[in-house]
């Protein structure tokens, strides 16, 4: 062997570093933060993290521009479609009460790298969503005040010609991150609190909003003397569909507070269907009640519902709209910089972000240091970058953090439950396997023939009356069927979104051999879930489980993919670089620091390499033995 080359054995087991899984076992309920969220505080942080600014702008934006009045429509099919992923947030927030979100859900089931990654796009997410609110509430404030602020600013400062950076330093923006930073840094029932009261008065102001709207309703405005109900037809209610998939991304914030929760098995599935359902109501009423009081062409889409009240006549009701407005974008803010510390503090936690970050106050038990150099780098990014560029990053992280948290409840549902309690040392048994890699994690084990009566089926086994008729899926080794059909599923919902985007653009085919490589890529879609249908799935007792698995995750992924790639190149180009700087970080800090190094697999015999001075490998052979087996040591002679 070349001196200073790794060998084979030492390259694999660098490989397995990358994918190996944090045991479901450690998600317990004991933790150094406070259990102190009711089921009403985790709903009222989702329909925070949802309706914000989004109801003020978004609904005129899509209704001027892509729907017209079906943005109501456009609105009931985001919301559906939203409520796929939601799903399988609650399944795994109820599952698995710890904080992380999707960090947290990818580590058990898909490998540490993955979860990695995705927790790395999370921390970029909410640190470009927390800058991009923050201009956007002290650009509505300066506007009340005829943009006195920037004029002043830009007077005294100077107009920045520089590309990635902002026309002028925002100051304002900085001051409302600090201080959301300073409440949150108060602790869990203070952020609470104050995110309660703000979402009072946003929700009051909505009301008003729906009252006083339908009451100025004029169903004529959805007549076809203006264009008629969808005047952009079944296309523009799709696009539209598209944009308004955004504005219900936020639920994740439960899921990522559950390790907070007094009762998460049953608080973070209710709050997040709750949550949904009023944010969905929400902007259903507001978009009807806007389309109704004036025509839909005439809306301004910079302040559509401030702009209807003013031409019919109550201009006084754009104060009010503008006052929900602020406290619907402070929430926001909370709710960011509520959820961005405490993903940090599940991946310092776990050895894999700097330790310091893993910091609990003992008094308030949050975060601090995570909630004060984080809410200090978004205020960096809010004062001098150019967000403009930056803020479809908010759109693929999202995306793909929903694809991998439905891809994860897929593994889960499929793999064999750990067991409820430890063999007693008095009577051990053989040593169980080390679940470490995806397809390790859904590998069952079997009965020898001829030994015992064949027990109830495990998950991951194919189903007793299908084995007649599927038992050439049994002839695979143990796991392997369900892990292939994971592996095809999610190919053939890659491939099926990109003969439907990028086909008749880029392939190049006739009309009849586009519709059948459709139609095989659909096929394949089909049976992998079939597959996947054939064999039996794990049930847990008293808590929360999403129905119709594996159809409804399925859905979820090849619904996020579609949204993905309908995205900008340039913006993934972007996200490339950013994976970039996040893998440099992984192998240069996070994987050697990884609490699962400390790890030792009990009863597994172990290669271990010593490296001696002259360059020589030597390789032996030892077996580890549990604890609880161990021989003791008597005492030491003199």
């Amino acid at each position: 062997m070349v001196s200073g080359l790794p060998s084979v054995a030492g390259l694999a087991r660098f490989c397995q570093k990358l994918k190996r899984l944090k045991p479901l076992e450690e998600a317990t309920m004991e933790t150094s933060l406070q259990r102190c969220l009711s089921t009403l505080d985790l709903t009222l942080l989702g329909v925070g993290a949802m309706v914000g600014s989004g109801l003020y702008v978004l609904t005129g934006t899509v209704a001027k521009q892509i729907t017209g009045p079906a943005v109501i429509v456009s609105f009931t099919v985001a919301a559906m479609a939203s409520l796929l992923a939601a799903l399988c947030y609650a399944e795994f927030g109820a599952r698995v009460p710890r904080t992380g979100s999707a960090y947290l859900f990818t580590y058990v089931s898909m490998g540490e790298m993955w979860a990695f990654l995705i927790g790395w796009n999370l921390v970029l997410e909410y640190v470009i969503a927390g800058a991009a609110v923050s201009r956007a509430w002290s650009g509505y404030l300066d506007a009340m005040f005829d943009h006195r602020i920037r004029n002043f600013t830009e007077a005294h400062v100077g107009v920045w010609q520089v590309p990635l950076l902002a026309r002028y330093p925002d100051f304002l923006a900085v001051g409302i991150l600090l201080l959301a930073s300073l409440f949150v840094s108060c602790g869990a029932r203070v952020s609470s609190w104050l995110n309660h009261t703000l979402s009072a008065v946003s929700m009051a102001v909505i009301l008003f909003i729906v009252i006083l709207g339908f009451i100025l309703a004029r169903p004529r405005n959805w007549g076809q003397e203006e264009g008629g109900f969808a005047p952009f037809g079944f296309s523009g209610i799709m696009s539209g569909t598209a944009t308004c998939f955004y504005a219900f991304v936020g639920f994740d914030v439960i899921a990522a507070s559950s390790e907070e929760a007094r009762n998460p098995q049953r608080a973070v599935p209710l709050a997040i269907a709750i949550s949904l359902g009023l944010a969905a109501g929400a902007y259903i009423l507001v978009s009807t009640v806007l389309t109704l009081m004036v025509p839909w062409h005439s809306l301004d889409p910079n302040s559509a519902l401030a702009d209807a009240f003013y031409q019919r006549g109550y201009s006084w009701a754009g104060y009010l709209v503008a006052a929900g407005s602020i406290c619907a974008m402070t929430t926001v803010l909370l709710n960011g910089l509520f959820c961005l510390p405490r993903i940090i503090y599940a991946m310092a936690a776990d050895g894999l972000f700097f330790q310091a970050c893993a910091y609990v106050h003992p008094r308030t038990q949050v975060p601090l240091v995570g909630i004060l150099v984080f809410g200090a780098l978004t205020a960096f990014v809010a004062l001098l970058l150019d967000l403009e560029a930056l803020v479809q990053f908010l759109s693929i992280g999202t995306l793909l953090a929903y694809t991998f948290v439905a891809i994860s409840v897929i593994v889960l549902r499929f793999q064999k439950a750990p067991p409820s309690s430890s063999p007693s040392p008095a009577s051990p048994g053989p040593a169980a396997k080390e679940y470490s890699s995806f397809s390790d994690h859904i590998e069952l084990v079997g009965t020898e023939p001829g030994t015992e009566p064949a027990p109830a089926p495990e998950p991951g086994q194919l189903r007793p009356a299908l084995r007649p008729y599927l038992g050439f899926l049994d002839r695979c080794s143990p796991g392997v069927a369900v892990s292939s059909a994971i592996f095809v599923l999610v190919s053939s919902a890659v491939a099926l979104d990109c003969v439907l985007i990028f086909g008749e653009a880029y392939l190049h085919l006739p009309r009849w051999g586009y519709i059948l490589l459709l139609l095989l890529c659909g096929l394949v879609f089909l049976l992998s879930l079939l597959v996947l249908g054939a064999h039996q799935q794990q049930r847990q007792q008293g808590t929360f489980q999403m129905p119709m698995v594996p159809l409804v995750p399925a859905l979820s992924v090849l619904l996020n993919t579609c949204l993905m790639l309908k995205l900008s190149h340039l913006t993934w180009v972007r996200f490339c670089i950013w994976l970039l700087i996040g893998l440099s970080v992984y192998f240069g800090y996070g994987i050697w620091h990884s609490k699962q190094n400390q790890r030792d697999p009990p009863g597994v015999a172990t290669t271990r390499y010593v490296v001696f001075p002259s360059g020589g490998l030597e390789e032996t052979v030892q077996a580890v033995q549990p604890p609880s087996q161990a021989p003791a040591q008597g005492p030491r002679g003199p």
